[in-house]
Parts: C-alpha cells; structure tokens; sequence
C-alpha cells in the first residue's frame, strides 16, 4: 500500500529529530526546474504564482540559492518534519517512533511539483512550486506535461516493492492529477471527511486537510495496508458512514 499526500506551503527547519535522511528520487528533474525557475525575475514569480511582492523576493532568493541536495543541513532536512500546514498538523510527524518511521517511509509519499515525489525522510530545501503552475519547460506548458509518466512509473514500482495495488489517496485533485490514468489492477480508495453544519453533513476545507493528517498518522501508527481496515478509522471524532460511502470513496462524518 502506498499513502498519497499533498505537500505544504508552509516550512520549518527548526524541528528536532534524529534519523538517517535519504535523498530524492528526481532531484536532476528538479535541478531543470530550479534552472527554469533562476531566469525568472520577482515579478515574473509573483505573475506565475499569484504571489505578494514580498513572497515573490523571498522564493527568488530560494531558487537563486538552491542547490540539489542529499545530506542534512540548516535548509536541508527531512520533508517529513520541514512541511507544516493543516494535513502535517494532523500527521503528528514529532509521535512517530522508529517503527512508525520505518513504516511510513516504505508506505508514505509525498507529491511535490519540484521533486515530483517525495519519501519521508528525503531531505528537501526551501521552495514553492505548486504542482498547478503553469511553468513552461522544454517538456510542455506546465508541471504535468514536464513529470510526464515518470511519477505514475515510479509509484508502480514501489507498490510492486511492497507487493501491493493498494493507493490510498489523501492528496488534493491539482496533486493527484499528476499520476494519471493507472492500470486496472490499481484499486485508488479516496477517503472523504465531511462536518456537521448548519443542519447538514459538508465537506469543509480547513476540516478535510487536517482528517487527511490523522488519517495517515492512523495508518502510520496502526501499520494498516488493506483497504477494508480504513472503515476503523475513528480518530478526532470522525466515523465511518456505510449508508453514504462506495468502495472507491469511503464517507467519514464528524458531528
């Protein structure tokens, strides 16, 4: 089973932790990348991105400065604990023992528009590129056309790894849409998490983003790989609705 996450906008070098990093898969994609995104000026990046001036400054400094990177440094540390943000509230990255890591870095992924896909404990520099911007490169007009396949490819191989066809995915659509169609032995289970209010059940953003981070510190922590055990998930007060749910989309509602 493969767990599939979106990444966060927010960063943070600060966290303390002590395991053995590893590095990207794509990193001399991701180096194409940077090289693209260097030509850029800050108001080229604020254009592309829909950025403030002072956010188009600050990542115009990162991409100037970025070099790949394999090792941990001050601005190279394991994506696991540099991405904040409502989903990695949820994940509670800083509970996780060695087991638990051991297991989300065979079963966890984390979909990245600079690094294409991203294991726990590959070490990442401070960046921002959605995996929607439409960043033109000698592949195409935006980042799907440049990751082409060799996502999609790579995930195959590490659930035949596993010896699985199981993808949970807890990503967003602008993410998720860069793995394309997969094969029909592929089952894709998305669950959806819905709140109670004003006299109906709703899918509320904020809510969801974090459900998606207890959901996968639940898998973690449980070391589940089937799909029927995810109807157990009961964390945060959320339940699992049969009535409202198919196979490929359970329905977890919360009062």
């Amino acid at each position: 089973m493969l767990i599939l996450l979106s990444p966060a906008k927010t960063l943070d070098y600060t966290k303390d932790f002590d395991v053995k990093p590893t590095a990207p898969a794509f990193l001399a994609d991701s180096s194409k990348l940077i090289k693209e995104l260097k030509t850029k000026e800050p108001k080229d990046i604020a254009s592309l991105m829909g950025l403030s001036d002072n956010l188009a400054a600050l990542n115009f400094d990162r991409y100037q400065s970025w070099k790949a990177s394999k090792s941990i440094s001050s601005d190279s540390q394991p994506a696991l604990y540099v991405f904040q943000g409502d989903v990695y509230q949820g994940l509670k990255a800083e509970t996780f023992d060695k087991k638990d890591i051991a297991f989300a870095q065979k079963h966890l992924r984390i979909l990245s528009g600079l690094y294409g896909e991203l294991r726990p404990l590959d070490v990442i520099k401070p960046y921002r590129l959605e995996m929607g911007t439409k960043l033109p490169t000698s592949k195409g007009k935006n980042l799907y056309e440049f990751w082409g396949s060799k996502i999609k490819d790579n995930l195959l191989k590490e659930l035949k790894a596993n010896k699985s066809e199981l993808i949970v995915n807890l990503a967003s659509k602008e993410y998720f849409t860069v793995v394309g169609a997969l094969p029909e032995n592929i089952e894709v289970v998305a669950p959806v998490f819905k709140d109670f209010k004003n006299g109906e059940y709703k899918l509320i953003s904020f809510y969801a983003k974090k459900a998606r981070g207890y959901m996968s510190h639940w898998i973690i922590k449980n070391k589940v790989t089937s799909a029927k055990d995810l109807v157990n998930f009961k964390e945060e007060g959320y339940k699992y609705s049969k009535k409202d749910s198919t196979p490929e989309e359970p329905v977890f509602l919360r009062k």
